[in-house]
C-alpha cells in the first residue's frame, strides 16, 4: 500500500474528541476518518439500488442445508 505524508490543519477540539472516540492516535484516527467517508459513498451507491434488486428466500430451505 502507498502512503502519502501530509499536513493537516483540523480544529483541536474535533480532533480530541475523535482521538477519544477511537482511542487511537492521531494517524489512526485520521485513517479511521477517512475510511469511514470512502464507505460512506459505497453506502449510497448501495442504498440507491433499494427496490431494484429482486431477492427471495426460502426458510426452509435455507434451514435443511445447515445440515
Amino acid at each position: 500500500m502507498r502512503q502519502a505524508k501530509i499536513t493537516v490543519h483540523v480544529p483541536q477540539d474535533l480532533l480530541e474528541r475523535a482521538q477519544k472516540t477511537t482511542g487511537r492516535g492521531i494517524t489512526e484516527t485520521v485513517r479511521q476518518g477517512l475510511r469511514l467517508v470512502a464507505a460512506g459513498d459505497v453506502y449510497r451507491r448501495v442504498a440507491g439500488l433499494r427496490g431494484a434488486v429482486k431477492f427471495s428466500v426460502d426458510l426452509t430451505r435455507l434451514r435443511e442445508d445447515r445440515g
